[in-house]
């Protein structure tokens, strides 16, 4: 069985949406199910009902560490054209642990797979972003090859999203999208990152419809970089 020590694409009552769960109360399911490192990345202020950027900029005082559990405070910004321009601004990503960037139907109606595929770049050059979320979103298709290049140009990870693998996905069937990013990864012999995308704290940890996939492929378990919390703070600090 793959030990997997970290989980960063979390939500809370911040987001605004399906939970009123708080940062302890993730934090303390992530001890709970004994996971090393925790990312609190709630959605940018384009989400309608998200936080603001105010909630952002104050993250910088949060600990860093509470119940034996390391936390890092970063955001899921939103692409807000095909561009890569995101909804927030650089003094607030420089000053956060980490930023994941993501497509959303409320902040950018899906392109052609070229206007897409743009986007996904353009956002990637953003020396604060770490992650590219959900990629595999069926509603904006992508040129992988031409993604995976830029990951690796511009050291930035392609996640495995479980909650879009779940059955009650709402991202369309994108387990053949999945299947492309991984034969990607292994292919350049890549890391790639596995999250839960929790919207509170239920499924904090939980990558079993990733990991299934990564079975049914043999993919190389340690290509995963969720093995590792130190591997993935090198990584995102280069």
């Amino acid at each position: 069985m793959i030990s997997l020590e970290l989980d960063v694409h979390t939500h809370t009552v911040a987001s605004g949406h399906y939970t009123h769960d708080t940062v302890t109360d993730l934090i303390r399911q992530a001890a709970e199910s004994g996971l090393k490192l925790l990312g609190i990345s709630d959605h940018g202020p384009a989400i309608p009902h998200s936080c603001t950027a105010s909630y952002f900029r104050g993250l910088s005082g949060a600990p860093a560490w509470r119940m034996g559990v390391h936390v890092l405070y970063g955001a899921e910004v939103n692409i807000l054209d095909f561009s890569g321009s995101v909804d927030l601004q650089e003094d607030i990503m420089k000053n956060l642990d980490y930023c994941i960037a993501a497509m959303h139907t409320p902040c950018l109606t899906p392109g052609t797979l070229e206007e897409n595929t743009q986007a996904y770049i353009h956002a990637m050059e953003n020396p604060h972003i770490r992650i590219i979320a959900h990629p595999d979103d069926v509603k904006y298709p992508a040129d992988y090859g031409r993604l995976m290049e830029a990951a690796m140009d511009h050291r930035v990870l392609m996640e495995i999203n479980n909650s879009s693998l779940s059955p009650k996905g709402y991202r369309g069937s994108v387990k053949e999208n999945d299947r492309a990013i991984l034969k990607l990864c292994q292919k350049y012999h890549y890391p790639v990152l596995l999250s839960s995308d929790s919207h509170g704290h239920s499924h904090i940890g939980n990558f079993s419809y990733a990991l299934a996939l990564i079975q049914e492929m043999d993919f190389p378990p340690e290509l995963i970089i969720n093995r590792s919390a130190e591997e993935f703070l090198r990584f995102i600090n280069r």
